[in-house]
């Protein structure tokens, strides 16, 4: 559900125009570049190890799928949150 909001609230003027400070839309974000694989939790593992998990499934994902970058991200306690960007090397 939160993904489905962010995703409406991207795509619209009058949240980029009320709340980003920006005078146009960021726009559609295309459904191809989301993941697909499931999250950390939907795969199971044990609760301290969601970056490893995120980390090893894009890791994989750029080898099966031939890419160059893959962008990590991951909330914490408290709102809280991180990103890591991660590069494959041809």
């Amino acid at each position: 559900g939160q993904i489905l909001a962010n995703l409406k609230a991207l795509d619209s003027d009058y949240f980029a125009k009320t709340y980003l400070n920006r005078s146009s839309k960021v726009g559609e974000i295309p459904l191809e570049k989301f993941n697909t694989w499931g999250g950390s939790l939907s795969i199971g593992h044990p609760f301290g190890a969601t970056g490893v998990r995120l980390v090893t499934t894009a890791a994989n994902r750029l080898i099966k799928e031939n890419k160059r970058y893959a962008l990590l991200a991951a909330c914490a306690a408290g709102g809280q949150g991180h990103a890591m960007l991660i590069e494959r090397y041809p």
